[in-house]
């Protein structure tokens, strides 16, 4: 049966990639690699500690005894600057690498398994082509920042070349999902801001751009980006392959913020759009969108835009306020939360998420032709995972 090693174990990501392998009787043992361990594993899980921020040969040392058939790499260290992020996340899958060369474990090894995201095409600097196809070229040039999701994956091709293994790339986008202790996800700071505004009245006003409510976005569920992983490192078609994962479905919050609503007992205001927005904040994204590099092939020369992120309430400042969190010492105490998630959630990261004014379709194409047939509804995710925030005493229950 084949082993694992799965670095970023306990991030959103790496810790449903552990579970699952756990789970599966066809995979052997599994090395879960992080600085800490966060919670109970299954007897065929082992976790290692690693300090990925180390050189190699500091890794090689850790990385004593440790080797399997498949690698999952899915850690990742947050910069703000975009070249920092690359040299740190370049340099942390090239030193694992040249670890597993050191200790010898690279022999054994059959296929790499890297993930990365959407930030492929560019969604974070405006608008991009719709629907996002693994073919599209990548958004470089000199007026482009730098792309560490290039960067890790030159790298990748380069060390492949030379040994005995392939890769594989996912790109998921938008993740809803939950680890333990890591409260950098969509679904946290979503459920922390339901709570509050039914502490404060139970009006639930949608704070993003009122355009992106009725726009389309594809999400990834954590767990359904850990199937696809597990599927896709042993199936033969897929070496030397990347691959959009996303949930099947493109959904929009027009359809999910009522259901959002029903579920916490809150009501969303006929006219939340038509009243006035004191707290708006709007934030203009590179001068030229991703699909102005492609424009002129498809027939949209003159008619691309610069991209925004327009807020109807800015979640950062909202997150500020005396009321807010007045209001979420009243719940957390009720509740017998932890208070620090708060603090802790990405409200920048949801405010961008909320605020775009551009659509986000990836195609899951490729995958259905390599024999992929994973589909969640991304409503069912998102239900999911607020469901398992509450028993884990992160948000409220919606009683």
């Amino acid at each position: 049966m084949p082993s694992a090693i799965v670095t970023g174990a306990t991030g959103i990501l790496g810790r449903e990639i552990v579970a699952a392998l756990g789970k599966d009787p066809q995979w052997d043992a599994v090395h879960a690699l992080s600085r800490s361990q966060r919670e109970t594993y299954p007897p065929k899980v082992k976790h290692d500690t690693l300090d990925l921020t180390g050189d190699a040969k500091e890794m090689a040392k850790q990385l004593q005894g440790v080797e399997a058939d498949y690698v999952f790499f899915a850690a990742y260290l947050e910069k703000d600057d975009s070249q920092e992020l690359c040299d740190v996340n370049g340099a942390m899958l090239q030193n694992f690498l040249d670890a597993l060369a050191i200790t010898g474990a690279e022999r054994k090894l059959r296929r790499v398994i890297l993930t990365t995201g959407a930030k492929q095409y560019g969604v974070h600097l405006g608008e991009p082509k719709n629907p996002m196809e693994e073919s599209d070229p990548w958004v470089e040039g000199p007026d482009r920042p730098p792309n560490f999701y290039y960067v890790q994956q030159n790298i990748l091709k380069k060390a492949a070349q030379s040994k005995g293994w392939d890769w594989v790339v996912t790109y998921p986008n938008d993740v809803i999902g939950v680890a333990k202790g890591n409260f950098m996800n969509l679904a946290t700071a979503i459920g922390i801001y339901v709570a509050i505004s039914k502490e404060l009245g139970g009006k639930l006003v949608f704070p993003g751009n009122e355009a992106f409510y009725s726009y389309f976005d594809c999400y990834t569920y954590s767990r359904l980006h850990a199937s696809f992983t597990l599927w896709a490192a042993l199936e033969p078609k897929c070496g030397n392959e990347a691959f959009n994962v996303v949930n099947g479905d493109a959904a929009t919050w027009q359809t999910m913020w009522p259901k959002l609503a029903e579920r916490y007992g809150c009501t969303v205001p006929a006219d939340q759009f038509s009243t006035p927005a004191p707290d708006a904040s709007e934030m203009k994204l590179h001068p030229r969108p991703p699909i102005a590099d492609v424009a002129e092939r498809l027939g949209l020369q003159d008619q691309v835009s610069q991209g925004l992120v327009r807020q109807r309430i800015d979640l950062l400042k909202w997150s500020q306020k005396h009321e807010v969190r007045q209001a979420w010492e009243r719940v957390a105490s009720r509740a017998g939360l932890e208070k620090d998630s708060f603090d802790k959630a990405t409200w920048g990261f949801l405010g961008f998420v909320l605020g775009r004014n551009y659509h986000i379709v990836l195609s899951m194409s490729k995958a259905r032709k390599f024999g992929w047939t994973g589909y969640v509804d991304t409503w069912d995710a998102l239900e999911e995972c607020l469901a398992e925030l509450e028993q884990e005493k992160i948000i409220p229950g919606s009683e």
